[in-house]
């Protein structure tokens, strides 16, 4: 005797399941390293960031560059969050930037927060925290606010503190 399916038929026998299951929240899902993420607990989860560094708010704008992704010789504009998990070269201003440790950026950065799992070569401003995670690598010209480095982390280059170039630099 052949066994149905325990989906179908559901709606006419139970139309209170779908709605007793609890709906996903906007920025659930997996983080960068494939763990589950619970909104609630972003700031655990990202090793001790503040709430400032949770994903775009509920309708701001999101790019992802997935897997095997080649994203060449671009301007990103008006984008709040910038997920890289395969290679963008381009020239860009956000609030957020997370780089898989697959991902790889080449270019120039202006970013509020970036969290860097993989590898960074290029002009980077951060204007708040730069997090090096032990496997990102991150090269180039890099000004930062605040920076936090794991054991692994690699960071080289010409490197100073403020987000904002100094005086000297400017004259």
């Amino acid at each position: 005797m052949a066994t149905q399916s325990p989906f179908f038929g559901k709606r006419d026998r139970d139309t209170d399941s779908l709605t007793s299951r609890p709906a996903p929240l906007v920025g659930s899902g997996t983080n960068l390293s494939g763990s589950p993420v619970n909104p609630s607990s972003l700031t655990a989860q990202q090793g001790g960031l503040s709430a400032a560094t949770a994903p775009a708010k509920e309708g701001g704008s999101k790019l992802t560059v997935g897997p095997n992704i080649k994203l060449k010789g671009v301007e990103i504009t008006d984008c709040d969050t910038l997920v890289v998990e395969g290679l963008v070269e381009a020239t860009m201003d956000s609030r957020l930037m997370q780089i898989a440790e697959q991902g790889e950026f080449k270019g120039s950065a202006e970013i509020d927060i970036a969290e860097i799992r993989g590898v960074f070569d290029g002009n980077l401003t951060v204007r708040e925290k730069l997090v090096i995670h032990s496997t990102g690598k991150v090269t180039g010209k890099i000004r930062y606010g605040k920076i936090v480095i794991e054991e692994g982390g690699q960071l080289s280059g010409e490197i100073s503190f403020g987000a904002k170039p100094s005086l000297q630099a400017a004259a």
